[in-house]
């Protein structure tokens, strides 16, 4: 059993310290993750990886409902709670009162700047929301490989699945999450 799980458990007996001995031993880990999500974005990113991973753990320890029967549930709901809050962003970023539509110009250079991949975003998400519908452990392994940047050997550690069911699930859920995406345009 690993320390985060003994936290975890220790959290679920009302132990007031264990919320506080859990962020240390996850932070580095949900930073590191945050990067990878992050280096894949669009330039010109206004969230950090370091604000999306505070952002994510305000969301994990502010709600009192939640409990964690494991690290790979915690690690499934930072995931999800990363996942949301890249979707907000990217929606917030669509928004009319925020500029939708319009393109950037770089005032140094006095060029456009490369469009946003919001729109790719939400379609992905979009079809994330369906895919959970029909196949929620594939949905899973989607967000912890896409969403929070995990290799497939992370994400079915995480899951608790052998790397080779994981390659499948990866290569079957890419393919219908692409002809989905490529349905819907």
């Amino acid at each position: 059993m690993t320390d985060v799980t003994q936290v975890l458990q220790a959290l679920e007996r009302g132990d007031p310290k264990a919320a506080g001995e859990l962020l240390p031993l996850v932070y580095e880990e949900l930073r590191k993750l945050a990067a990878c999500k992050m280096a894949r974005e669009a330039p010109g990113q206004t969230l950090q990886p370091t604000a999306l991973v505070h952002e994510a753990w305000l969301r994990l320890a502010g709600n009192e409902q939640s409990r964690w029967d494991s690290r790979a549930h915690f690690f499934g709901a930072a995931a999800e709670a990363m996942r949301r809050i890249l979707i907000d962003n990217a929606r917030r970023k669509q928004a009319l009162r925020h500029g939708a539509g319009q393109q950037r110009v770089d005032v140094q250079d006095l060029q456009i700047a490369a469009p946003a991949a919001d729109d790719q975003l939400l379609a992905i998400n979009e079809a994330m929301d369906r895919l959970a519908a029909q196949d929620k452990p594939k949905a899973e392994l989607v967000k912890l490989r896409y969403f929070v940047g995990l290799s497939i050997e992370e994400a079915a550690g995480v899951l608790g699945i052998s790397e080779a069911t994981a390659k499948r699930w990866w290569t079957f859920a890419r393919a219908w999450l692409y002809s989905e995406v490529q349905s819907n345009r």
